[in-house]
């Protein structure tokens, strides 16, 4: 199946040798051990491995030898955003850099005081932004919509190394009570934040093409933020060399009730951040729903 199962890879055990030797030994050592994990990943871990060499070869066409060579690449920059997101929740912010693409857009938005939503994807490493957000003079609460289906040990066990984030969490549930927390933080001013790339079986679903060929999308992020009276901003956290970050933010062309052209619009958003950076898709699974099993 082309959907996410909501669950992520790793054991608590691997998290707290990672953070044990950020803490003792830096990022740029954690990186280091950071090479025998991908190699496992590499050599053992089948399903994901057909799923992002499928994108490499198929999707962007790259040759079978330097699909192989970006299979290992992707794991490797995947685990080192990891790496760099538990240590900037942890204090270690003044390790990194950023520069920002897209700032007048997102102070535009909040000077409107209606709220606004933004709309990312599972490239990059958006879950750091409001480390970034904080230092450039904008006060805004972000509110994060998702799914409560992560791993609860690991997430435990990181709560108790990492800073106590700010954003907010609104928790997607089948009574649909989430849409009165959302219109509650968009009438605050507040930004209402969705990923637009992982749906989950059972759900409504949209598709378009990306990358040229179909693919499954959620339909609840594009189907609430076009009925929404609020601006829409795609916005990705995209890591560069040298423990340095670049921030997007670009403001979308909405028309209401008309979430179909707010998905293609997002989907060339996307391509976009992939030509740029393709090493960054992060999506280890049938994504395209392509793969013969």
């Amino acid at each position: 199946m082309s959907q996410w199962d909501g669950k992520s890879k790793g054991t608590v055990l691997g998290y707290k040798i990672f953070v044990f030797l950020i803490q003792k030994a830096g990022v740029k050592a954690a990186y280091v051990l950071l090479y025998f994990v991908a190699s496992y990943y590499f050599l053992f871990l089948r399903k994901s491995n057909r799923a992002i060499f499928y994108y490499f070869k198929e999707r962007l066409q790259f040759s079978y030898f330097k699909s192989k060579k970006m299979v290992f690449k992707s794991y490797y920059t995947f685990g080192q955003t990891l790496i760099d997101k538990i240590s900037i929740s942890a204090g270690m912010r003044n390790k990194f850099t950023y520069e920002f693409d897209g700032i007048e857009t997102l102070k535009k938005l909040l000077a409107e005081k209606k709220g606004g939503v933004l709309i990312s994807a599972h490239v990059g490493n958006f879950e750091i932004a409001e480390h970034f957000f904080g230092e450039i003079d904008l006060d805004f609460q972000i509110n994060l919509v998702t799914t409560d289906l992560e791993h609860s040990a690991i997430k435990d066990y990181l709560e108790t190394v990492s800073q106590k984030p700010a954003v907010k969490f609104i928790i997607i549930r089948e009574d649909l009570s989430h849409i009165f927390e959302i219109n509650a933080a968009l009438a605050n001013n507040e930004l209402i934040c969705f990923t637009g790339d992982r749906y989950f079986e059972g759900t409504k679903s949209l598709t378009e093409n990306l990358l040229g060929q179909e693919a499954n999308f959620p339909a609840g992020p594009f189907l609430i933020a076009s009925r929404l009276k609020a601006p829409v901003v795609f916005v990705y956290v995209m890591k560069e060399a040298n423990l340095h970050y670049h921030l997007y933010a670009r403001e979308a062309v909405v028309k209401h009730r008309d979430e179909k052209a707010l998905l293609k619009e997002y989907v060339k958003s996307v391509e976009s951040i992939l030509e740029k950076y393709p090493l960054q898709w992060f999506n280890y699974f049938d994504f395209w729903n392509q793969i013969k099993k």
